[in-house]
């Protein structure tokens, strides 16, 4: 069919627009990478599926910087040949910590009450108060790792009726790690418990590590292992082989080298979007077992 030439002019129009837009479309577009098939998350995603530690709560820290109220209750069950006799121990705590900055946290991670109820040991009263900070010295999103050192002070506010209240306080310096593999979270954390004054208590040296996977938000599994190494004798409990791994530093008299340690497995569930509940049970592993044999710990984390 003959085109008549305004008809031609049109078709010769609407062709170079389409190759002028074709050409304008892939020079736009030349420079802009191809998403990667499985991108690396960024901070706050890997970050937000990593869980706060249950076990070992006063010293072993969260890696990651977060503001958070945290109520804690915890039941031991002491080794028979314990020198309390057969017991039990129930502490309830309340820990606290805010993000000055995205790096810089303050954290308040020991006061609470501690019931101790053995047969020849009976006691009740306030625990000490410890407060200090931790710094994000690395921050690694591209690998998923994290590095914060940091440290605590307990100060002796606490009752002597239930081993407090001693001494002139303790430093606790620590290091914490978490790295991460996609849902596969590992968090450890290193320390040193040094009394000011080491007549009255223990220097401890104390290693943690968890590892958990995020299954959902409503189901975070783990395993834990936490372990106390005590380096001195003191000489407020004379004769006494262990201590109180986290809750309690006896100043044990025959505790030098002693190593304690306990194995757990729990979970965490978010029942909110900033509320998770957290459940774990501990068994002693190596002896002499002491405060104790078997622990229960929940939690709840409410982050704001």
């Amino acid at each position: 069919m003959d085109l008549k030439p305004h008809s031609q002019n049109r078709w010769l129009l609407a062709l170079s627009l389409s190759v002028v837009a074709t050409v304008s479309l892939s020079t736009a577009t030349a420079g802009t990478p191809v998403a990667a098939k499985n991108p690396v998350p960024d901070a706050f995603d890997w970050k937000a599926n990593t869980i706060s530690p249950v076990t070992n709560p006063m010293y072993f820290e969260d890696p990651v910087i977060r503001s958070e109220i945290r109520p804690i209750f915890m039941y031991n069950n002491f080794a028979n040949n314990f020198a309390t006799g057969r017991g039990s121990a129930r502490a309830g705590a309340i820990q606290f910590r805010y993000a000055i900055t995205d790096r810089l946290a303050f954290i308040a991670t020991q006061d609470g009450y501690l019931d101790i109820n053995g047969t020849g040991v009976k006691g009740s009263g306030w625990m000490d108060l410890a407060v200090g900070f931790k710094y994000a010295l690395i921050n690694d999103v591209q690998n998923q790792f994290i590095l914060t050192p940091g440290f605590t002070f307990q100060i002796p506010t606490g009752d002597k009726d239930v081993f407090y209240g001693r001494g002139s306080g303790q430093f606790n310096p620590f290091i914490s790690f978490a790295k991460g593999f996609g849902d596969l979270h590992i968090t450890g954390n290193i320390g040193a418990l040094i009394p000011m004054l080491r007549q009255e208590q223990n220097t401890m040296a104390h290693y943690s590590l968890m590892v958990d996977y995020y299954v959902s938000k409503w189901f975070v599994p783990f395993a834990t292992a936490n372990f106390w190494t005590t380096l001195n004798n003191a000489s407020n409990v004379p004769g006494l082989r262990s201590n109180g791994y986290d809750v309690i530093n006896f100043g044990a008299g025959n505790a030098s080298t002693a190593t304690q340690g306990m194995l757990g497995i729990g979970f965490r569930s978010n029942i909110q979007k900033n509320v998770s509940l957290g459940f774990a049970y501990e068994m002693a592993v190596v002896k002499p077992y002491g405060l104790a044999n078997t622990r229960f710990t929940m939690d709840m984390s409410i982050r704001f």
